[in-house]
């Protein structure tokens, strides 16, 4: 670990100088700026990891002194001191295992209704509200990309990004079915009804991650749909975006200009693209080891929200709230924390063994 912390500290010095060498680039300035500041923690930590050794092994001497006084207190400074060496080799061997490059990334959601009709639809009306609310506990900011409105209050399908610092490390849980088991308002027999939503985390992605030549991409435009009346757009503002090679198709509409709807679906885009690349890499690297934890596969059932008896479960640890209200008003930690917590020690236990190799 001594040998990470190390190379690390080298890289972290190595960026300082590049700063320096190119003040004059904004660019790359900012690229060593982002790095440099990645590595801060590790670099903290490890000096003090270092200096808590040293302490150890000063102290053990004087712990073998004939002064009984001063022998005692040494002996009782080698506990607190290995406690604290302890713990700071915790939280090292976690900043040490490589963390997924896209956690600290502003996110897209996808909400699409799936089977249940109209139901369906108001439910995928109330995973929007969960999200929304859960970003505004956090000081994240929500904007709607696209929407697919019904009549009475639901959504075929929505799409927003939710921005703020830490977005995809929290929400990529979220994607895969949620199914809730409720008895509808259109329902006057009373039965409990099944329906799903499905839920797609997709992390923003930038332009030179995600290079799109333009002739694989088809782009048509339309007159927006609107409520009638003013709300109507006389000009062909609305924009499909079909890549041809995958057939993936994009559409925005809710801006008022063309190019804002296409710079949108552009980067609804480049975010599908990338979520497909890093799906591979994904798999080729951990075939052996798949995640319990949510891979994000749409297919998968994740979540059930049973309204009358109040329960959420989530089907990936177990964990269940008995508390629908404060689950629809945003209380979802309850769920994301557990299965933080399971993919961290999942990412322990792969350096581990990638150390022993």
């Amino acid at each position: 670990m001594l040998e990470k912390i190390a190379t690390i500290e080298a890289r972290y010095d190595e960026l300082g100088v590049l700063i320096e060498e190119n003040v004059n680039d904004y660019q790359k300035v900012a690229e060593f700026a982002k790095e440099r500041a990645d590595l801060e923690e590790i670099v903290s930590k490890g000096k003090e990891y270092r200096s808590v050794l040293q302490q150890i092994e000063d102290t053990r001497s004087l712990a073998n002194s004939d002064d009984e006084e001063l022998r005692q207190m040494a002996e009782a400074d080698l506990v607190s001191l290995s406690e604290r060496r302890d713990e700071l080799e915790k939280n090292l061997k976690t900043l040490l295992v490589p963390k997924d490059p896209r956690d600290d990334r502003n996110v897209i959601v996808e909400i699409r209704a799936g089977t249940g009709g109209d139901e369906a639809a108001l439910f995928a009306g109330d995973l929007f509200r969960i999200y929304s609310r859960y970003a505004e506990k956090r000081r994240w900011q929500v904007e709607v990309l696209s929407q697919n409105e019904t009549g009475i209050g639901g959504y075929k399908e929505i799409i927003f990004t939710v921005k703020g610092k830490g977005a995809f490390s929290r929400l990529k849980y979220e994607s895969g079915v949620h199914r809730v088991q409720r008895i509808p308002v259109t329902e006057s027999s009373g039965r409990i009804h099944t329906s799903t939503a499905t839920v797609a985390v997709l992390a923003e992605v930038d332009e030179v991650e995600i290079n799109i030549p333009e002739s694989d991409i088809k782009i048509d435009v339309y007159r927006s749909a609107g409520a009638g009346g003013q709300n109507v757009q006389k000009n062909s503002t609305a924009v499909r975006i079909t890549h041809i090679p995958t057939g993936i198709v994009v559409a925005c509409q809710d801006e008022r200009s063309q190019l804002q709807n296409k710079l949108r679906a552009m980067g609804i885009l480049r975010a599908k693209l990338y979520e497909i690349e890093e799906q591979k890499r994904r798999q080729d690297l951990e075939d052996t080891r798949r995640s319990q934890v949510g891979t994000g596969e749409r297919s998968e059932k994740i979540r059930t929200y049973n309204f009358p008896q109040s329960r959420v479960t989530d089907h990936r640890t177990g964990v269940s709230s008995y508390n629908m209200a404060a689950v629809l008003d945003g209380e979802i930690d309850v769920f994301i924390d557990e299965l933080s917590l399971r993919s961290e020690a999942e990412r322990l236990a792969a350096g581990a063994d990638e150390d022993e190799r």
